[in-house]
């Protein structure tokens, strides 16, 4: 039943990734043909002024004869990019790029990077406000926690567009999904599974929310101080929320302890598990090192005392990687119009995903791969159906307690891009 670490792609040298990215990896193309001077009198003066005139007159008309209504918006601040953390604004737009062509690649969606020099959540939210009507939806990226709680909290207060953090939800629904078709590998109900999440920073509490909210009880969540648990120093806002919710068997302590009989051990953050902590995990155990680019322990090792292994990384069996689930969740919640993303609608994303395995499923195939092309048709789909609940265009929920710092460098972004 042990997934096969072996079968990873094979390095790839070091001149061939620059040459790839040299000029960037993104471009404009024309939609329709400019060819001719009839052409260029429909496409810009004087028949672009008739469809302007519209939409001065009607707003509304902008959705159709303007592609902002299916552009999403990839924003960055460059403060916590992949395992690299905050290695600022500029740093960061190669991975905005790559998300950009994921989104296009992926998910039939135009897409354009926005990095920002500066981490002041006001300045980010009065920039977006103001520039809002050049696309149709926001996905955020790489901004650190605490901050990425409030920066989401406040855009979706302050854009009447799908707004999500793709480092916390979508990392949340492709654990989800990949859990789904692991537990199954191993004969084990998803309710009576133990869970360790190491890392408490923004896409450590999603995901603890979301296997919460899937019916899991027994999670155990780390940050760099140990197991949080009600009153220990540094658990507060989010975290106490968690704490309080989450392990009920009152484990305390740090990865050896939380280990101890576990089923499940899930990496969100840059720290490293030793192999003896593994060792103590229970019988026909799950490990998703999902740190990029360096998981928490290499999967080969993993492997030693795991049945089934997983990382975010492209060039390893079993990825679990965002790209399965962004390009899905936004086409889905543009095409039903929705002005939110509902955690209804990030349970529909992770079940979808986790369908199409199908019969193929096994210990190093439990999510699809991010190069079938079913997949985001099928999370689009299942988004849109949910995006019919109420809460898919109410108002957007109080804004979190912040938690404190925490390094985190979830699969969200794009292994390789």
């Amino acid at each position: 039943m042990q997934s096969d670490p072996s079968s990873a792609v094979p390095p790839i040298p070091e001149a061939e990734i620059f040459a790839e990215h040299e000029g960037g990896k993104l471009s404009v193309a024309l939609a329709r043909p400019l060819e001719t001077t009839r052409d260029l009198s429909i496409a810009y003066t004087p028949g672009v002024a008739q469809v302007s005139r519209a939409i001065a007159a009607d707003p509304a008309v902008a959705a159709s004869h303007t592609w902002a209504s299916r552009l999403v918006a990839v924003v960055s601040d460059g403060t916590a990019v992949l395992g690299l953390g905050d290695i600022g604004a500029a740093a960061s737009l190669p991975v905005m790029e790559g998300k950009s062509a994921l989104f296009q690649r992926f998910g039939g969606l135009n897409s354009i990077p926005i990095v920002l020099d500066t981490t002041d959540v006001d300045e980010i939210v009065e920039t977006l406000v103001r520039i809002a009507p050049s696309f149709g939806a926001v996905n955020l990226e790489d901004v650190a926690a605490p901050r990425c709680f409030e920066l989401e909290a406040r855009l979706i207060e302050a854009l009447d567009m799908p707004v999500m953090h793709d480092d916390q939800h979508g990392t949340a629904v492709v654990a989800l999904a990949a859990l789904l078709g692991a537990s199954r590998v191993v004969g084990k109900e998803l309710a009576g599974l133990r869970v360790v999440i190491s890392g408490a920073g923004a896409a450590g509490i999603a995901v603890a929310k979301m296997l919460l909210d899937a019916g899991i009880e027994d999670i155990v969540l780390l940050d760099s101080r140990g197991v949080l648990l009600p009153g220990r120093a540094g658990v507060d806002g989010v975290k106490a929320e968690l704490a309080a919710r989450s392990n009920p068997r009152g484990v305390s302590g740090g990865t050896a302890e939380a280990l101890a009989g576990a089923d499940v051990f899930i990496g969100v953050s840059s720290s490293t598990v030793p192999e003896a902590h593994l060792a103590g995990m229970a019988e026909d155990a799950i490990v998703f090192a999902l740190s990029n680019p360096d998981p928490e322990v290499r999967p080969e090792v993993a492997a030693r005392h795991a049945a089934v292994v997983a990382t975010g990384r492209s060039d390893f069996p079993n990825q679990i990687n965002n790209v399965l689930a962004f390009p899905g969740i936004f086409r889905g919640a543009l095409d039903a119009g929705a002005k939110r993303i509902t955690s209804a609608m990030k349970l529909a994303a992770a079940q979808a995903i986790a369908a199409l395995v199908g019969d193929e499923l096994a210990a190093d195939r439990i999510v699809p791969s991010p190069l079938d092309p079913r997949v985001a048709d099928a999370v689009a789909a299942a988004v849109a159906r949910a995006a019919t609940e109420p809460a898919a265009t109410g108002p957007a929920a109080e804004p979190e307690p912040e938690p404190e710092p925490e390094p985190d460098s979830a699969p969200a972004a794009l292994a390789g891009a």
